[in-house]
């Protein structure tokens, strides 16, 4: 009888420990949401000033490898804008130029924790981390005239609807309004409870355009090589929308735009940052994980 007993409770604590192993609960990841703030810099932002934020909105979703290393793929909407009339230097406020641009962007990104992060455990419910990744983006440049929303890229600015030759030699085509980014950054990362994450993360992307601003290179000047004006006027002779946006200094003084003057810095690409706060919901299984970190 005795040993009857004896295995029946030594069966039970077998049986015990074989169910707390398949139902164990191990991360797999996250499903977050951002809001925050995204800033520009290029050619008419030269000296990194984050003085005009604008709007940012992300979502994701990530699979955490280890609790040290996870993936995520991204999504974010975000505006981007900025006038001569913010800077400082006299160039530029000559120049007068200005912009704003929707942004919407799909990244991969790969997010490397300091510490081991563990929602639910206490000693493990905090990291500083870093992220890099790689990304694809939509931009279209507008500006307003007269009151009225104006997209930049139809209109050619520096020449790109023309036969025209730059002083580099090159033909000027029009750009896309696609491009690639390149997001590295880092942020911190807590736990609130087993369900719950808050984050907070700044992350700057590097891209491969210098045309979210719609400015790059030199002005065309007022006409093409063999004497045709390079932005023609319109009906009944009106000054053409395009003339009157690629060359705005007319608003502050005399014309600068001669060709050849230089119009943008096109040896560094545009660049912008999101800085966001972020809340997310963990992904759990509750199967046996494979390994114990």
């Amino acid at each position: 009888m005795q040993k009857k007993a004896f295995v029946i409770f030594f069966s039970i604590v077998f049986l015990a420990r074989t169910a707390t192993a398949q139902f164990g609960v191990f991360q797999q990841g996250e499903v977050g949401l951002t809001i925050g703030a995204a800033n520009y810099f290029g050619d008419l932002n030269t000296t990194a000033d984050i003085t005009r934020p604008k709007i940012a909105i992300g979502a994701y979703i990530s699979h955490q490898y280890n609790p040290y290393v996870d993936v995520r793929v991204g999504a974010h909407y975000a505006q981007l804008g900025y006038s001569d009339t913010y800077s400082k230097n006299f160039f530029q406020q000559r120049r007068n130029l200005s912009f704003n641009t929707t942004i919407i962007e799909l990244a991969l990104q790969g997010d490397f924790n300091f510490f081991k992060f563990e929602p639910g455990e206490m000693d493990h419910a905090f990291t500083p981390f870093i992220t890099f990744g790689a990304g694809v983006f939509t931009y279209n440049p507008y500006t307003y005239l007269n009151g009225q929303k104006v997209f930049l890229r139809p209109l050619g600015t520096e020449g790109q609807n023309d036969d025209f030759v730059g002083p580099d030699g090159k033909e000027r085509k029009p750009y896309g309004t696609t491009a690639f980014c390149f997001p590295i950054g880092f942020g911190v990362k807590y736990a609130l409870n087993t369900q719950l994450n808050i984050t907070f993360q700044v992350t700057q992307r590097l891209t491969t355009t210098d045309y979210i601003d719609d400015v790059s290179t030199t002005y065309v000047g007022p006409t093409l090589p063999g004497g045709a004006p390079s932005f023609p006027n319109g009906p009944g002779g009106t000054l053409s929308q395009a003339y009157l946006l690629q060359d705005r200094s007319y608003e502050t003084g005399t014309r600068i735009g001669n060709t050849g003057v230089q119009r943008g810095w096109s040896s560094q690409k545009d660049q912008y940052l999101i800085a966001e706060i972020g809340i997310s919901f963990n992904l759990r299984s509750y199967t046996c994980p494979s390994a114990s970190y």
